[in-house]
């Protein structure tokens, strides 16, 4: 049996949400750029950013509009916010830094669910509205560009936390370091995981759009492979490499065979465990007493 779509009621609805809408509960008019929250907000020249319906080229160009602006206000959040950091770090206040940066954390992460909502077009769709993007691409985006440049900056007054405490990464990472320099920069840690984490979420949209190939270009003309290298470039790249440096100083001896009794292990302090036990095994037994039941 044949059908067809009958675009009466969505026609009318969709006239219906271009115009003012009444709220009965507040008994005003919403919609008109009159109201306190619309003013504030600036939302009718807000929501006229996005390219008229008559106008789009797919259904879908309102929703990759609106996910990409609002990537933008969000990678502007992050940046301003990063500012403020490094005016915390210079200025030792790192229980206000670290709880900035679980904020700047969770832009990032919010940002990578975001983007899942383009993963719901279809790659025929896409091929549609990518010819009216001209040769735009992420490297062209204002937030992406500004947080780079706010992280380089975040880095320097890392830098310059470290110098004021006599640190270095390595000793912060060793046992017995500053617990609270140790925070501050797992949670840059965090900041740069959650960042690649997002790169990592565009470079898994590229792919199921159009694909990643050494034949395939990007608008700005590149193969998107390089994009595979580009997702696993970090932020702060010394917080990275710190831990290749532990690596490479660790030895398997001093540690417990599988089995082997670790009875009175916890009551050692961390400085027992800076360096290997002659003989091997636990640091902790010989120098302390075993725990009292």
């Amino acid at each position: 049996m044949h059908t067809t779509t009958d675009y009466s009621y969505a026609q009318k609805l969709r006239q219906e949400l271009s115009a003012p809408l009444f709220n009965p509960l507040l008994k005003k008019w919403v919609g008109r750029g009159e109201l306190d929250y619309e003013v504030y907000l600036k939302t009718p020249e807000l929501l006229s950013l996005q390219v008229e319906e008559e106008q789009r080229v797919a259904h879908d160009e309102l929703m990759f509009q609106v996910v990409h602006q609002a990537q933008e206000l969000w990678l502007k959040l992050a940046s301003r916010e990063a500012v403020e950091v490094v005016a915390e770090l210079d200025g030792g206040a790192l229980w206000a830094a670290s709880a900035r940066l679980e904020r700047v954390s969770r832009v990032l992460r919010t940002m990578v669910s975001e983007l899942a909502v383009l993963e719901t077009m279809t790659p025929d769709t896409y091929q549609v509205i990518r010819r009216s993007l001209g040769n735009g691409s992420g490297q062209e985006s204002p937030g992406y560009n500004m947080l780079r440049h706010a992280a380089a900056g975040l880095e320097g007054a890392l830098e310059r936390l470290l110098a004021r405490h006599e640190q270095t990464l390595k000793s912060v990472y060793s046992a017995g370091g500053p617990d609270d320099l140790k925070r501050i920069c797992e949670q840059l840690v965090d900041v740069d995981e959650a960042f690649q984490g997002w790169l990592h979420a565009h470079f898994q949209l590229v792919r199921r759009t159009i694909g990643v190939d050494r034949s395939v270009k990007a608008l700005d003309g590149l193969p998107t492979q390089v994009l595979a290298g580009r997702m696993t470039m970090p932020l702060f790249r010394q917080l990275w490499d710190v831990r290749v440096e532990l690596t490479s100083a660790w030895r398997r001896e001093g540690g417990l065979a599988p089995g082997a009794s670790r009875e009175g292990c916890m009551h050692a302090g961390p400085g027992a465990y800076t360096a290997p036990r002659p003989g091997g095994g636990c640091p902790a037994h010989g120098a302390f007493p075993p725990a009292e039941l």
